[in-house]
């Protein structure tokens, strides 16, 4: 079964890539299973329904989202594997900047948008850096000058990536998106396989549940910015 995880910040369109993209498949004859990741809550997976298409969702809740994926993601393969489909597309939750939800040997895709900025890509790490194909949404909204200057910025944040424009409300670029997903490698566990890259973590009062602020309730592993100096 081909495996892709689809991960970017929040509001960017992946629902709307996804459902593009997938219903094509299915149109085709292919059997396409969904994973939905979340944190507190989700209605996407009633978009994904009414498209046709078959979901389970994950709800987080008190943990990060991007470990909670993590955690759960070979379930999902073996929930796919069960359901004989040919494709597993595994959705992730709006994820900061510095997450890394890639799975070495996983077709990895991330998705931006053209309204965060032109300087954006270059503010993001692995999550956008390590993906094997980054789609770059609401083209439509900008400038033609600022697409190219934010595709170029993707492409000095990640030379290696195939870049795909998709316009999330016609579909415009799901057939080259498509492309690029069938080339996705055939997985049978993600038992042993490895992150692309580390991921943020931290262990300290605020992850159990500490709300009090000041330095008398930090402890563990806590970093604290250094004034006076550049920042890095």
């Amino acid at each position: 079964m081909r495996v892709t995880t689809v991960a970017g910040p929040p509001s960017v369109g992946k629902t709307s890539v996804v459902v593009k993209t997938a219903t094509r498949f299915a149109a085709q004859g292919h059997k396409v299973g969904i994973v939905k990741f979340d944190s507190l809550s989700t209605t996407d997976d009633r978009v994904y329904q009414q498209a046709g298409l078959p979901v389970v969702v994950g709800l987080s809740g008190n943990v990060c989202p991007d470990h909670y994926f993590v955690s759960n993601i070979d379930d999902c393969l073996r929930w796919g594997i069960a359901q004989d489909y040919d494709f597993l597309i595994a959705e992730s939750a709006g994820l900061c900047n510095r997450c890394s939800p890639h799975v070495q040997g996983v077709q990895a895709i991330c998705v931006v948008d053209n309204l965060s900025g032109i300087h954006t890509p270059r503010k993001i790490g692995p999550m956008l850096k390590l993906a094997d194909v980054v789609v770059i949404t609401k083209g439509d909204i900008v400038s033609q000058a600022e697409r190219e200057v934010f595709a170029y910025n993707v492409r000095l944040a990640n030379p290696r990536a195939q870049i795909v424009a998709f316009h999330g409300i016609t579909g415009q670029g799901a057939a080259d998106l498509a492309a690029h997903m069938l080339t996705a490698p055939s997985v049978d566990t993600l038992e042993g396989r490895r992150l692309r890259f580390s991921m943020p973590s931290a262990v300290c009062p605020y992850c159990i549940g500490e709300t009090a602020i000041g330095r008398d309730h930090q402890r563990g592993n806590v970093r604290k910015m250094c004034f006076g100096e550049p920042a890095r």
